[in-house]
């Protein structure tokens, strides 16, 4: 337990913590390669579900693919349409 006016020490080992901090300092692709590196080498219960939630909060969203391939769709459209009325 921490004193007064200390911060207590994170849980996790020093490779996690370096993973987080690489999220935090905006290295998202370092902190993936850092944690699925960590997953790679059968790490302690508590590393193993740190990284994987550090893996959790930084994957892409799987609704952003549906918004790039309907705007894609419609991008290709709209050129049909172009090159219909001016060809």
């Amino acid at each position: 337990m921490a004193k007064g006016g200390q911060t207590p020490e994170q849980p996790g080992s020093p490779e996690v913590r370096a993973a987080w901090a690489l999220k935090e300092a905006g290295d998202v692709a370092g902190a993936r390669r850092q944690a699925e590196r960590l997953l790679a080498s059968n790490p302690a219960p508590q590393d193993r579900a740190q990284a994987e939630e550090l893996l959790r909060r930084t994957s892409t969203p799987r609704a952003l693919y549906g918004f790039a391939l309907l705007g894609a769709a419609v991008f290709v459209v709209l050129l049909l349409l172009a090159l219909k009325r001016y060809a």
